[in-house]
């Protein structure tokens, strides 16, 4: 489990490195924001332009890294801790590809952005499913909804169809790669569908329940 983290730690800390070798090579202002076609529309200043994403990224690592310390149902976190720890190491690769995609663009490589995102998006809803999947019920990780957090059975229920969901989300995602026009619709809406669909799932499980007693 720590070997997982600390290769998700010493990517941060690539990514870092990286920021301080490409920091002349990069323009006063950098490209930093795409639209849904993968044209530039926003800059921000060199500075930020290298350090904003490796600075997010370790903010979230310590935030993952806190998570299983404060949630009242830390005991339920460690029966999933391998899928959590292997979360934490796949959103770093996430952020650092993200990054280096910034990078490459600012160096003159030109291509679709937003196409190029799409797999990353695929991989990590697909093992957002993975980990939804292995949860047990707690304050932080999964579909937390009023229902599921109180009820193990609707947890359980609700996160099982809902990891499987996300899998198919994923699988969608990658399929826009074969219609790069419409690619950021087969990221957003398959994933919109199934978080909405989880949500409700859980109220109408928990309301099956609440008439079983």
């Amino acid at each position: 489990m720590k070997k997982i983290k600390l290769i998700a730690l010493a990517l941060i800390l690539l990514s870092f490195i990286a920021a301080f070798y490409f920091y002349q090579k990069m323009p006063a202002k950098m490209a930093s924001h795409w639209d849904a076609s993968g044209n530039v529309n926003g800059y921000m200043p060199r500075f930020w332009g290298l350090l904003l994403v490796p600075i997010i990224s370790l903010v979230f690592f310590i935030l993952f890294i806190a998570i299983p310390k404060i949630d009242p149902l830390k005991q339920n976190i460690k029966n999933f801790s391998f899928y959590y720890d292997m979360f934490i190491l796949i959103f770093t690769i996430f952020i650092n590809y993200i990054y280096a995609l910034i990078i490459a663009w600012n160096l003159g490589i030109v291509f679709n952005m937003s196409l190029m995102l799409v797999p990353a998006f695929a991989l990590l809803f697909y093992y957002l499913g993975i980990l939804i999947q292995n949860s047990k019920r707690n304050w932080f990780i999964g579909i937390r909804t009023p229902w599921t957090l109180s009820s193990d059975a609707v947890w359980d229920k609700t996160h099982k169809i809902g990891g499987k969901l996300f899998k198919i989300s994923g699988i969608i995602a990658l399929i826009g790669i074969l219609f790069p026009a419409y690619s950021v619709w087969f990221v957003i809406i398959p994933v919109l569908i199934a978080t909405f669909y989880a949500i409700a799932y859980s109220y109408f499980e928990f309301k099956k329940e609440i008439k079983k007693k």
